[in-house]
């Protein structure tokens, strides 16, 4: 039978510990199933194995590790962050977005491209002197105008 078990880290810190404990389960030194990192909740991560004895030996000695929290997870608790939402893309080409995120924050720019299966755009710069297509995460962009169906036909002059 295995088991789920919630592991406590410092809270910033998740993802490094999820690599380290990827490296354990790759070197195959403990049965450690599997590794949850639900963004909703912070400074904790979830861990399957066959019994908290290999969680623990998979973990012990990790950097920002900070405990296991002894309370068996049924996976009736966890089912909402094992469940994908996906939203509806509400960005078409053509729309005027701001960056929200990453190193052009605050920058305005037009989408060219929607890929909605990857969740990304392509986007240019609304202020750069060259026209330069990048790409970014859907996440990243918020619509600050939509392009109008009626302006598509139309000329810029």
């Amino acid at each position: 039978m295995t088991v789920i078990y919630a592991v406590r880290t410092t809270v910033g810190r998740e993802e490094g510990v999820l690599e380290k404990i990827d490296a354990v389960m790759a070197a195959g030194h403990y049965k450690v199933k599997a590794v949850l990192l639900p963004k909703e909740i912070k400074g904790y991560m979830l861990v399957e194995a066959d019994n908290v004895s290999e969680i623990e030996n998979a973990v012990q000695g990790i950097n920002h590790v900070r405990g296991i929290v002894r309370q068996l997870i049924k996976i009736d608790e966890i089912k909402r962050f094992l469940e994908s939402k996906q939203t509806k893309v509400q960005i078409d080409k053509g729309d005027i977005v701001e960056i929200v995120s990453g190193p052009f924050k605050g920058e305005k720019a037009k989408i060219t491209r929607v890929d909605s299966g990857k969740r990304e755009v392509t986007i240019e710069f609304l202020e750069s002197a060259v026209a330069i297509p990048v790409t970014v995460a859907l996440e990243a962009v918020r619509v600050i105008q939509h392009l109008n169906k009626s302006d598509e036909g139309k000329t810029q002059q």
